[in-house]
């Protein structure tokens, strides 16, 4: 909300002043009034609107215009109509009245100026922002918000750079400063109004770091950008000539919404009064226009995809051919990071996480990069990043970098609504310990402050630590569906594998091998497994932690059990480097599957062969394929399963971001 100082005159000396054109500046006619009077009345020329609000009804003089009492609780107020030709070109006299002494006259000249910033706080994304009559100095959610947004200048528009744009102090071109929000200084003044005053631009220097503002050069070619706010730069004076201006400004993030920072950055511009240079300026005007920077968002499986990334490494090349003809059958691109890029890390889905941003002007795919900092710690900066394309990265300062900090182990689910509270976006979930103990692993709270302070996708904490690599797409998956939700929850399911197991037995099947085919693999017997109580209770124990999620999602997502689907699988424990047991998968893990749309990528189980198919697959396929799924089972036995992870651990996907926007949301 724009702010003036309130004007005092008294009966000595004229007063000048300085109104802004569309704000209400308050005019005190009691601290000076004469001693014995005790009422007044104003003359305005037409150009100067006065408004005077009082509990009582005004009184006529005898020239017939209005006299006021004169009381604190009075409050008189000053608009003007239209910017000044000239300094003091509208006169305000203010009369004041006695019982028993003459009238004494008290002069306002005043000086009409425009001064305004215009920003995109309707969120109509037009490339020019217009005038609004809404308070920009507040920022509100919801589809009747209002409040400029801001987008982290992450992508790389300079090839010869090896960061990010917002990294230097440079506009490389139009393309980036598209990256960016635009702001309009609008000034119309007499000629010689900046003679005695100035303009200041600003932020808070708790924010001048998280923000950098250029000022665009006019009428020169090709168009030059000036750094005038940014880190160590809170304030810049203009230098303006009178007469009518405007002078366009371009933001750029520089942070996103994290602990410290809730994501609200504030840009000002502040009237001074200079004309005494033997004292300070003094403040006649601000206004101020919010901008929230725009949150970092996650894309469920539900999303349609757009791109497919996997690694190339030794003997995988059938994996990489099958991930190829899916994302074919799919529509969608293919990126294959080779051996020397991924320096033998196969894990994709480990290494990052592909989200966007949006501002009603502008959505880009943006990288998050996890800290693990393997073999592919360089793949997502030196071959996703580019651009509109941006690329973001969370550390730990302090602490242990865990396996639980790779990203297979943050999914986000789809739309949901929990009660009476609505989750456009879905909700993040992350693995985790339940309960602490010596050896417990957990994400690290870096980035588990991160992405709540985004403030979208309100994060869930899930229990994964039961499992030796413990990430949640070990357990889970989410697939679309033509009814109910939307999607279907897929959850692992040790008692669903054993019921179809058992059945086989009944069948006659019980002398029939899991794993035929597989070289250099044991071999078991369906009637094998099911006599094997080690297994039996190993696999009620893996069930346990799988049903103490269950009941976690269906709470935090608003789920029926209509709305999940158990998946057949089985796990063994093993011990970690640390002693501890975990649990793996017994076989190819069915639920770690690549979802493209319609068509899935669900690892080979080798499960057993009745009537000449799989009937793990067949079981999958019964569940999957009335949903409108196309189900194709994927060899990755050896390259990826003896490796302790699957088909969606292998690779990556880039999904068409939500037609929801960000900021229609109450979060």
């Amino acid at each position: 909300m724009a702010h003036a100082t309130a004007i005092r005159v008294a009966p000595e000396q004229p007063t000048q002043a300085v109104c802004v054109l569309g704000t209400a500046t308050q005019l005190d006619v009691c601290s000076s009034a004469p001693k014995d009077c005790t009422s007044f009345s104003i003359t305005a020329p037409p150009g100067v609107a006065v408004d005077i609000t009082h509990s009582s009804p005004a009184k006529k003089t005898p020239t017939g215009s209005s006299k006021w009492p004169l009381d604190p609780m009075l409050e008189v107020t000053l608009r003007m109509k239209a910017a000044s030709s000239s300094m003091d070109d509208q006169k305000v006299q203010i009369s004041y009245y006695g019982p028993k002494t003459p009238t004494v006259q008290a002069l306002l000249y005043l000086t009409g100026v425009e001064i305004s910033l215009l920003a995109d706080v309707t969120r109509s994304g037009k490339a020019k922002p217009t005038r609004s009559m809404k308070d920009q100095s507040t920022w509100t959610w919801g589809p009747s918000g209002q409040g400029a947004i801001l987008l982290v200048n992450c992508d790389r528009n300079n090839p010869q750079s090896s960061g990010t744009d917002c990294e230097d102090e440079e506009v490389f071109d139009s393309k980036d400063a598209q990256d960016m929000s635009l702001v309009t200084l609008s000034t119309k003044t007499p000629k010689d109004f900046f003679t005695r005053h100035r303009l200041l631009l600003h932020v808070a220097k708790s924010e001048m770091g998280r923000v950098r503002v250029f000022q665009a050069t006019r009428g020169k070619l090709p168009s030059k950008y000036k750094v005038v706010l940014g880190p160590q730069q809170p304030c810049h004076h203009l230098e303006l000539p009178g007469g009518q201006h405007s002078i366009d400004f371009y933001m750029e993030g520089l942070a996103f919404p994290d602990a410290d920072f809730p994501g609200l950055i504030s840009l000002g511009v502040s009237l001074l009064d200079a004309s005494n240079p033997e004292l300070p300026d003094t403040l006649v005007f601000q206004d101020t226009v919010a901008f929230r920077v725009a949150p970092w968002i996650m894309t469920p499986n539900t999303q349609p995809p757009q791109e497919v990334y996997v690694c190339s490494i030794f003997d995988n090349e059938d994996f990489v051919r099958s991930v190829a003809a899916l994302a074919k059958k799919a529509k969608c691109k293919v990126t294959i990071c080779p051996e020397e890029e991924n320096q033998d890390d196969q894990w994709m889905q480990d290494e990052m996480e592909i989200g966007y941003i949006q501002a009603p002007h502008k959505t880009m795919p943006v990288v998050f990069d996890s800290p693990r900092d393997r073999g592919l710690k360089d793949f997502p900066i030196r071959c996703v990043l580019g651009p509109n394309f941006g690329y973001m990265t969370r550390g730990p300062l302090t602490g242990e970098v865990t396996g639980l900090d790779a990203f297979g182990n943050l999914e986000v689910s789809p739309p949901v609504t929990v009660g009476e509270k609505e989750y456009p976006l879905g909700r993040i979930l992350i693995g985790s310990s339940c309960y602490p103990s010596k050896g417990s692993r957990e994400m690290h709270r870096a980035l588990w402050d991160f992405l709540a302070a985004q403030g979208v996708q309100a994060p869930v904490q899930l229990y994964s630590d039961w499992l030796f690599v413990g990430h949640v797409d070990e357990f889970l998956s989410f697939v679309p569906a033509p009814n109910r939700k939307g999607f279907r929850l897929l959850l692992a399911s040790p008692r669903a594998c054993y019921h179809l197991l058992e059945e086989q037995q009944r069948q006659g099947h019980g002398e029939v091998l899991l794993l035929e085919g597989v070289k250099k693999q044991k071999q078991q017997r369906i009637k094998d497994i099911l006599s094997n109580k080690k297994l039996r209770e190993q696999n009620s124990y893996a069930e346990s932690c799988i049903d103490w999620n269950r009941e976690v999602l269906k709470r935090e997502l608003g789920l029926a059990e209509g709305d999940i689907i158990d998946i057949p699988q089985l796990f063994k424990l093993i011990g970690n480097s640390r002693g501890a047991l975990k649990a793996e998968a017994f076989f190819p893990n069915m639920v770690n599957m690549l979802v493209l749309g319609k068509h899935v990528g669900i690892p080979k189980p080798f499960g057993p062969i009745i009537s000449g198919r799989c009937c793990l697959e067949e079981k999958v396929r019964s569940l999957l394929q009335p949903l409108g799924l196309h189900c194709t089972f994927i060899d990755d036995y050896y390259s990826y399963h003896m490796r302790h992870g699957e088909v969606h651990c292998g690779t990556n996907v880039r999904r068409k971001p939500f037609t929801f926007k960000w900021w229609h949301m109450v979060p």
